[in-house]
């Protein structure tokens, strides 16, 4: 009985404090080459695929707090090796926690800034 309570509360503190988000337009990322040091912000729109040295990325979506568009946010990505199409990350990438969900690749880091809104 004690162990159906303590999961009922948890499941209401999750459920409690989850956050209401916004789809936004577009994303800023940031692409840094390992072996020349340059930094790069790739801007890009919601379904567009872009070119990033020898990466090719697609944003499927970008999501920021309601009301806070400078806030976390989080996109949808899909990475692939522009020479041989090999996927190199599929999933989401969260700008306050870029280590959580990063793409592991041995000449180029990839991860979120800020979503766009226009």
């Amino acid at each position: 009985m004690i162990r159906r309570t303590a999961m009922a509360l948890a499941c209401l503190a999750t459920s409690a404090t989850a956050q209401q988000v916004s789809e936004a337009q577009g994303v800023v990322l940031r692409g840094l080459d390992k072996i020349s040091g340059q930094v790069y912000d790739i801007e890009m729109k919601s379904g567009q695929t872009a070119t990033f040295e020898r990466l090719r990325i697609t944003l499927n979506s970008c999501r920021y707090p309601v009301g806070n568009p400078s806030g976390d946010a989080y996109a949808a990505l899909k990475v692939s090796d522009a020479t041989d199409g090999t996927e190199l990350f599929s999933g989401w990438m969260i700008a306050s926690a870029p280590a959580l969900s990063a793409m592991d690749h041995a000449r180029y880091d990839l991860w979120v800034m800020r979503c766009t809104t226009s």
